[in-house]
């Protein structure tokens, strides 16, 4: 039996990886979105597995709410690298908006949201811009 979640992870990878953005990135899946600040010179985009919510959706039924986080990370030399980067955040954030994953076809779109939108702490004490898009999808079960 595989794992919901992890299928819809993987589908969001090849999603990402299987379109063209203003920058160009290799996405990869990890379970700890920890990447080196020396591995940060190169722009690196987690995909990483946050959470799964069951509710009722009938007698029997249940919905399964999977939250995928996508991390955008990359060094940055002032304002202008950081407004691209949020360029690609909000690219990413519209691409997996409102869309099924052909990997995953039976998850559903419910919610995006970016937060932090900037962590405001990495760019401050390592100049390492980093984004969180969250993106929930509802399985019927």
């Amino acid at each position: 039996m595989s794992s919901t979640i992890l299928t819809i992870a993987d589908a969001v990878v090849t999603s990402l990886n299987g379109t063209s953005f203003s920058m160009p990135f290799t996405g990869e899946r990890h379970f700890v979105p920890s990447v080196g600040l020396e591995d940060l010179a190169n722009l690196h985009v987690t995909v990483v597995p946050r959470s799964v919510a069951r509710t009722a959706s009938g007698r029997r039924d249940s919905w399964l709410d999977c939250t995928i986080d996508v991390g955008v990370q990359k060094k940055v030399a002032g304002d202008a690298d950081a407004d691209a980067l949020i360029a690609l955040v909000e690219e990413i954030a519209e691409h997996l908006s409102h869309q099924r994953l052909a990997g995953a076809p039976e998850a559903a779109w419910l919610i995006t949201a970016t937060d932090p939108l900037i962590a405001a702490e990495h760019l401050d004490q390592q100049r390492a811009f980093t984004s969180v898009v969250s993106v929930t999808y509802r399985v019927r079960t």
